[in-house]
């Protein structure tokens, strides 16, 4: 395959798929036969594009041939074909013409639709990661810490149970609207987490911003929404500093602080600066604030740091909270007492082989002077990571140890 139309496809898979199959499922409120017609659309353009070119607009291109299949499918299953051959032409027509904002909004719609309360909050978060984002069901699994035919059978349950249950496609007002929030929130934070980590793809960090720019929009009076918005744009500000020119991840302490996105710093902490909630997300986009706004490392407010994770921890207690609350008493009282804390998690199981614990040890046992034993703990952590750009930035700690 000609790698420019390789690059193409791929491009525009990330940027038109979830505007495709959400407008398929506004129009014909069948999830299955959405995401059938947007896959078979990209399947033709890999087949096609190669040899004929790609088109000025790829993503006008593969809704017209994902509408296209999806009315094909429609006008076979039904005796009144002339009638819905009309109504879905209309309707999909309107819908590609629509505005990119109105398209994005109709994302969110999708969005709120797989956060009904009728599903698990699991299922809502991984329903959406799988049909809005394209997310592959083996990432989604590995986020949830399950297999991924564990994870497939629970996208089936969820698609069935909102087809069984008839939740409309809509954004809901009201009480409503509150009750959903907390799954819109998970929902758009692992997005983002997916497209911010190290094989991540950053579109989709990309995409959780504006969307959840929209979400603060249309909700101005919930300050979790405003200070997820903030914790994105902190966390997003360090992007083009991440990698070195050869793709290798560079450390925090290592990184060009001038080359951050000191705009996007600026619009978050003007976003917490009026915030007076202290909720999970709004703690956490003070941590990611310390962070920006210190001039390196080891002038970071450690202790503030700290502080925001024994709040959060209690607000709510996850594994992955208590490892990184080890990691910051770790920096703020001393390694000892970062270790100590790590010990504990070790002890009780949940997190025992998960690379980044191994990880923060490696780092907490070097800083405590054991530089033979941390790295022997950084390549145990290489072993074990699926992430190939974690595997060698981690062997390249150990090596300089």
């Amino acid at each position: 395959m000609d790698d420019a139309a390789a690059r193409a496809a791929s491009e525009a898979a990330v940027e038109a798929y979830p505007r495709i199959v959400a407008a398929l499922i506004r129009i014909t409120g069948d999830w299955t036969l959405a995401e059938d017609s947007a896959q078979e659309a990209l399947a033709m353009a890999l087949g096609r594009w190669p040899s004929e070119g790609v088109p000025d607009n790829p993503g006008g291109w593969l809704m017209t041939v994902a509408r296209n299949r999806a009315l094909d499918v429609l006008r076979r299953a039904t005796v009144e074909r002339r009638k819905l051959r009309e109504l879905a032409v209309l309707a999909l027509t309107a819908a590609t013409d629509e505005p990119q904002e109105e398209v994005v909004d109709d994302r969110l719609r999708l969005i709120f639709t797989c956060c009904h309360p009728a599903l698990a909050l699991e299922a809502r978060v991984a329903l959406t990661l799988r049909t809005i984002c394209a997310v592959p069901t083996g990432d989604i699994a590995r986020a949830f810490l399950v297999g991924e035919s564990t994870m497939t059978r629970r996208l089936t349950r969820a698609k069935t149970k909102i087809s069984e249950a008839g939740i409309p496609y809509r954004v809901p007002t009201g009480a409503a609207l509150g009750e959903r929030l907390p799954g819109v929130l998970a929902v758009l934070y692992l997005l983002f987490t997916q497209g911010y980590n190290a094989d991540g793809e950053p579109a989709f960090a990309e995409e959780a911003i504006r969307l959840a720019r929209l979400l603060t929009g249309l909700m101005p009076e919930q300050p979790e929404a405003a200070a997820l918005l903030a914790l994105f744009l902190l966390q997003h500000s360090r992007r083009t500093v991440r990698r070195d020119r050869e793709g290798r991840l560079v450390p925090l302490d290592r990184q060009d602080r001038t080359r951050w996105d000191h705009l996007a710093i600026h619009e978050a902490t003007d976003i917490l600066s009026r915030l007076r909630h202290q909720g999970p997300y709004t703690l956490q986009a003070r941590i990611a604030a310390c962070h920006a706004t210190a001039p390196s490392l080891d002038e970071t407010d450690w202790p503030l740091i700290a502080a925001c994770y024994d709040d959060l921890v209690r607000l709510r207690p996850s594994p992955v909270i208590e490892l990184n609350r080890a990691v910051a008493h770790g920096y703020a009282f001393g390694p000892e007492a970062g270790l100590a804390l790590l010990a504990g998690l070790r002890s009780g199981g949940a997190l025992a082989d998960y690379p980044l614990l191994v990880a923060a040890e490696a780092d907490l046992t070097a800083r405590a002077g054991d530089r033979e034993r941390a790295a022997v703990l950084f390549r145990q952590a290489a072993e074990s990571t699926h992430s190939e750009s974690e595997r060698l930035a981690l062997l390249a700690r150990a090596d300089e140890l």
